[in-house]
């Protein structure tokens, strides 16, 4: 038994070392969550048909290209829906050669022929992947501008195994309405081919073209702040897009005014090309989350760089070049839910909810002792070397404390207290029954030990699902439960038990427990 004391004693003491070497000092190794340190929640829906869109309409610039590189007669080429196009106006012996080109270049897509038309359906699978993409690259996005703000310690992730939801919590910022302007720049942006406009309002945009709006075509406005607002007539097809950037930054035009400069990658510098060459004297808009930031004519042949004009701030032109630059989104953001916490509600947070531990604490502690007496005393020790070890894997996980965190500890303490209850229990029927006290301190824990790890296992399955499908405070909560409750099996069971067999066997008349 001694040799069994020996290494159950190192091995408590080594935890508990451990554990205050990883908490200490608290204010580096613990973090404070949003409704602690205050700062600004975001809840974002990423608009994946967006995603969708742009692959339908690379999809259609890339069949035409085919089809005039094949001298493939044909009327037009008409979006229907996102994922979803029709080429018309081809001639039946045209047949063979355009099915070679779509098995060639377009296997992503399923088609059909019907007179003189052919359909092309973006294949399901295909539509998922690109869907899934769009959110992950949405995520990685936002958290690459986050991180060239210089925003610490963010919590930016994906809601849900397969969900369109991303959670932005963004502790301590001290200028949140700036970092809330950068998240809200989707910066989807567009080069399109302007067919009319500007015009005060639609119904002259559209009176040439009988008030009806094109197929190939949609209605946009313009950006009052950076250019005299009205309404243009665009091209559905995106010339170039936010994914062919290669890299922006904030820059000046020809009248020294800021604006932002970019370099486009090979593919995008290729089409981009073909585009300007074939269209020099006509206007282009840029395109920025669905408003036209400018429409400049193209004057000539136009490859791998340009610049962005518009009634830009020095900041505005920066702020536009760190989110390019950082990444356009895949699919434009709507926002679900905004929150902003303050330090000093965080503040008060804090002391109401250290007020509520500590009452709790000591009240556990006076019931113990009270009730369990001596046996009680060990319940108490076992209690906060609980807490130490909590606040150490707090430290280890870099794990963010939040007001559901306390509670969590809170709710933790009852359930270490709960496992000292069963066990004390047991042992006390053990006496009751006639056992002496050393085989009924051993049948005591032996006989709890399966209540205790059923009533905790199944806490934490559940606390695991809160840590997974959760957002940030649900999962503050989760994880103080989940540390929690494999801290108080450990001191309960383990702690609790070594103490006990420490004082048998320390005890002159090892036939009296007081409990």
């Amino acid at each position: 038994m001694k040799r069994s004391l020996g290494w159950r004693a190192l091995l408590s003491l080594l935890v508990i070392g451990l554990s205050i070497f990883l908490v200490i000092p608290p204010k580096e190794k613990i973090r404070l969550g949003l409704d602690l340190k205050g700062g600004v929640h975001l809840a974002l829906q990423v608009m994946t048909d967006d995603a969708v869109n742009i692959e339908t309409d690379q999809a259609i610039a890339r069949l035409q290209e085919q089809l005039k590189k094949k001298e493939i007669a044909f009327e037009k080429i008409s979006k229907i829906n996102p994922g979803h196009f029709r080429a018309e106006g081809i001639k039946i012996d045209d047949e063979g050669k355009i099915r070679e080109i779509l098995d060639d270049f377009f296997r992503d897509w399923n088609y059909s022929f019907s007179g003189q038309a052919v359909t092309l359906n973006l294949r399901p699978e295909v539509d998922r992947y690109i869907r899934d993409q769009a959110v992950n690259q949405a995520l990685e996005t936002i958290r690459n501008r986050i991180d060239q703000f210089g925003v610490a310690e963010p919590t930016i992730q994906r809601q849900g195994l397969a969900g369109e939801r991303i959670i932005v919590e963004l502790p301590g910022v001290e200028n949140p309405e700036r970092v809330k302007n950068i998240i809200r720049t989707t910066a989807l942006l567009e080069f399109k081919l302007v067919k009319a406009g500007p015009a005060p309002d639609e119904e002259t945009l559209l009176k040439e073209f009988g008030g009806e709006i094109p197929e190939d075509a949609e209605v946009v406005r313009g950006d009052p702040k950076r250019t005299s607002g009205g309404y243009y007539l665009v091209s559905k097809v995106a010339a170039i897009t936010g994914k062919d950037l290669r890299t922006a930054r904030r820059s000046v035009d020809e009248w020294n005014n800021p604006a932002v400069a970019f370099s486009l990658s090979p593919d995008g510098a290729r089409r981009f090309e073909k585009v300007t060459s074939e269209n020099i004297g006509k206007p282009l808009a840029i395109v920025l989350d669905g408003r036209v930031q400018s429409a400049p004519t193209i004057q000539d042949r136009i490859s791998d760089s340009g610049i962005i004009h518009g009634r830009f701030t020095i900041e505005e032109a920066e702020d536009l070049a760190l989110v390019l630059r950082a990444g356009a989104l895949p699919a434009s953001i709507r926002y679900l839910e905004e929150r902003t916490v303050g330090p000093a509600l965080g503040l008060d947070s804090i002391r109401k909810g250290l007020r509520a531990g500590i009452i709790a604490l000591v009240v556990v502690m006076i019931f113990m002792v009270y009730y369990y007496r001596l046996s009680g005393i060990n319940a108490v020790v076992a209690l906060i070397l609980n807490m130490i070890i909590i606040f150490g894997g707090l430290g280890y996980f870099r794990a963010t404390l939040t007001l559901p965190g306390i509670a969590g500890i809170i709710l933790t303490i009852g359930m270490a207290v709960d496992a000292n209850i069963l066990i004390f229990e047991r042992i006390r029927e053990e006496l009751a029954a006639g056992k002496g006290v050393i085989n009924s301190v051993a049948a005591g824990f032996s006989r709890a030990f399966r209540t205790i790890l059923d009533s905790n296992l199944t806490t934490i399955i559940a606390a695991i699902f809160l840590f997974q499908f959760g957002t940030g405070p649900v999962k503050g909560f989760a994880v103080t439960l989940i540390i929690g409750i494999l801290a108080s099996m450990f001191t309960a069971v383990f702690v609790s038990r070594l103490i006990f067999d420490f004082i048998l066997l320390k005890k002159k008349r090892p036939d009296r427990l007081s409990i």
